[in-house]
Order: structure tokens, then C-alpha cells, then sequence
């Protein structure tokens, strides 16, 4: 299931399960391995005062316990990539939110620079005086901006 989280189209956070399954994992490690040496001594017949009838019972419960020492090994890597896929995705998504936001600065950018200019109030300017400085003024803005616009969007930043 985590896994299918991290890798479907959604915009989702996993990383918080996966810490968690993670921690669980741990703690199923922390249960399992210990016990892998005082039952191969068991079954080996070493400790005095045990009945070595019972070894061959010990010893298929030891293969079952290494088994299951390996799956969790398992577990805990396929935890690892799965969090490290979930963490590379969020930062090809935030990178992507950041070139949106980027374009959408820069297409503001144009015009606020431009009205800038024309705000200042200088005496000498000949487009002021000029019937089409104005809607020249506009024009450039507009034509700036569209394309602009159709530049990101060609690049896939919108």
C-alpha cells in the first residue's frame, strides 16, 4: 500500500507511514535477532541439562527464525528505497511548484518594470507627448508577457 501511495499520480505524504512501518520493523528486529544464538546453542545440544530429543525440533525452529531474521532484513531495505523514492518525488514537485512560481515572477516582472520606468515623471520623454506612446506602451506589455507566458509553457514551467 505504500508503496502504491508513493508511486500513484496523487500528491500525497507517505513519508510519515513509512517512518512508522520503519520503527516497527526495528522493533521486530530488536525481537527477532537476539534470539538467533541462544537457539542455535539449543539446538546444537551445548547447554547441560537440556534434552538433546529436542534438538531437531530447535533446529527447524532456528531455520524458521533465520527465515524470518532475512524477510525483515528484507522489509527494512524496501522500506529504505520506498522512503527514498518518496522523498526524491517531493523534490521534484516542490522544484516544479518553484519554476511556476519563478515564470509567474518573471511575467509580473515585465510589466511592474516597465510602468516603473513611465512612473517616474521625467520631463524629456518623447513617447509621452506622442499620441501613440500610450497604447504603444500597452502593446509592448501585452505582447512581452503572452510571449513570455508561451515560452514557459513550451518548457513545461506552467
Amino acid at each position: 500500500q505504500v508503496e502504491a501511495g508513493v508511486f500513484s499520480p496523487e500528491r500525497t505524504d507517505d513519508s510519515g507511514r513509512i517512518y512508522q512501518l520503519k520503527r516497527e520493523v526495528l522493533e521486530l528486529r530488536r525481537a527477532v535477532v537476539p534470539l538467533a544464538m541462544p537457539l542455535r546453542e539449543l539446538a546444537e545440544g551445548r547447554v547441560p541439562g537440556f534434552d538433546p530429543e529436542i534438538g531437531a525440533y530447535l533446529r527447524d525452529v532456528s531455520d524458521h527464525l533465520t527465515q524470518a531474521s532475512e524477510r525483515i532484513t528484507g522489509f527494512a531495505e524496501l522500506l529504505d528505497g520506498v522512503l527514498s523514492a518518496n522523498l526524491a518525488q517531493l523534490t521534484v514537485r516542490q522544484n516544479t511548484d518553484l519554476r511556476r512560481i519563478s515564470a509567474w515572477a518573471a511575467i509580473i516582472a515585465v510589466p511592474t518594470m516597465i510602468v516603473g520606468v513611465y512612473g517616474m515623471n521625467f520631463d524629456h520623454m518623447p513617447e509621452l507627448r506622442w499620441t501613440f506612446g500610450y497604447p504603444l506602451v500597452l502593446a509592448v506589455i501585452v505582447v512581452a508577457c503572452t510571449l513570455m507566458y508561451r515560452a514557459f509553457r513550451r518548457n513545461d514551467w506552467l
